[in-house]
């Protein structure tokens, strides 16, 4: 492929995780031809929760991906614990599954394999060219790039498309040395989180959120003997590269003596690893023939679950523009399926910088389970908007009350 060819592809993907891989696959759902290429080896791994929620599952089907019995584990609801109180709520359809990150990724690797996309791993993408890309220094042509390259995407800096809306961190930031006083959180919106697994069998069918003083840990099953213990916090001791990278973890669970208590004989059964995560929107997700997806189009915190569900919608309404040649659609379609995720980040994270408010709403969520049920099927795009506005409604008043 990487010989200049005057005959173009229909698309070419820079980046292989899930959001370029699902960018891929859409766009040959819809008869495109279709080249990806990524620096890296897969399976590609990323610190992440690893729960996949019943809308991302169901995102994934619809690009005819299903998960394969023994691949993840699945789990029916969500769990928070908070100051000695619980409240939890089963999901309203749906199933969930936690997965380990590198299984999900070999899964859609082989999928993308099968359904016609040329994959072209350790081939890194140098630049853009009025006709294509650049790949390894070579020219792909390309009657469309997607650049799903991540929260640091070059893709993006190429295109242009860095100014972000009001309120986000910029990508200057982000890429800062990670030593550097630039890499200190600047902005509310950029946190950091770490990822570890143990060996332990899981004691719930519920993933579990853990608020703390300085952070949110989740807890995922992901197996019949390993669950994935997610830290997120926006504590500036924590930031990459400022701490041994063993010590976190266990200095942040310290907050939990609950959870500690059943992970403390409990073996590692990964190194940890960390990442940033931040909340940010961009004023446009295309220029010409770029466009981008996952990451690299914004994002919301971690703390919501919906990285990987907002990547599988959005390649899936890409698939469909790329088809019929209207990135506008795209960007207006982008925008609005931003929308829900944002609220919830900004709602969980006015929790998690307000305790005093945090321990009325977990008081509320304890003694009316409607209450929680109510904010975790908005949280999965289930039930009308009219649902969730009297949710909403109920939610305040109880506050009220309490």
């Amino acid at each position: 492929m990487l010989n200049g060819s005057p005959n173009p592809v229909d698309v070419f993907v820079a980046g292989g995780g899930p959001a370029g891989l699902a960018a891929a696959i859409a766009a040959r759902r819809h008869g495109l031809s279709v080249v990806l290429a990524d620096g890296a080896v897969p399976p590609i791994d990323k610190s992440c929760g690893e729960g996949l929620m019943p809308d991302g599952v169901e995102a994934l089907h619809q690009l005819g991906i299903m998960i394969p019995r023994g691949e993840a584990y699945p789990f029916r609801g969500i769990r928070f614990v908070s100051d000695g109180t619980q409240a939890e709520a089963a999901f309203p359809r749906g199933p969930a599954y936690g997965i380990r990150r590198t299984h999900l990724h070999r899964i859609m690797v082989n999928h993308a394999a099968a359904s016609g996309v040329h994959l072209l791993w350790q081939t890194p993408v140098t630049g853009l060219h009025p006709e294509g890309a650049l790949v390894a220094g070579e020219l792909v042509r390309a009657r469309w790039v997607v650049g799903a390259d991540g929260a640091s995407s070059r893709v993006r800096a190429w295109a242009k498309l860095d100014r972000h809306e009001p309120d986000a961190t910029s990508d200057a930031t982000l890429n800062a040395p990670q030593n550097s006083p630039q890499n200190a959180p600047q902005n509310k919106n950029l946190r950091f989180g770490f990822r570890r697994h143990y060996r332990v069998t899981p004691w719930t069918d519920f993933m579990e959120l853990h608020w703390g003083r300085h952070c949110q840990v989740y807890v995922t099953p992901v197996s019949h003997e390993e669950v994935c213990v997610a830290l997120v916090s926006s504590n500036p001791q924590m930031r990459l590269g400022q701490r041994i990278l063993g010590q976190r973890m266990e200095d942040a669970l310290g907050e939990f003596p609950e959870l500690l208590t059943r992970l403390k004989e409990a073996e590692p059964a990964s190194s940890e690893r960390g990442a940033i995560t931040v909340t940010r929107r961009f004023r446009r997700v295309y220029r010409g023939r770029t466009v981008l997806v996952g990451d690299a189009s914004g994002g919301v915190d971690a703390i919501t679950g919906e990285g990987l569900c907002l990547a599988f919608r959005q390649a899936a309404l890409l698939g469909e523009s790329l088809a019929s040649g209207d990135l506008a659609r795209y960007q207006e379609s982008h925008r609005r399926l931003m929308r829900r995720p944002a609220l919830m980040a900004r709602m969980m994270l006015f929790m998690a910088q307000h305790p005093h408010l945090r321990r009325r709403t977990m008081r509320v969520f304890q003694s009316s389970p409607r209450s929680f049920a109510g904010m975790l099927a908005m949280h999965v795009g289930a039930g009308s908007t009219r649902d969730h506005i009297a949710s909403g409604i109920a939610l305040g008043w109880d506050l009220l009350k309490a």
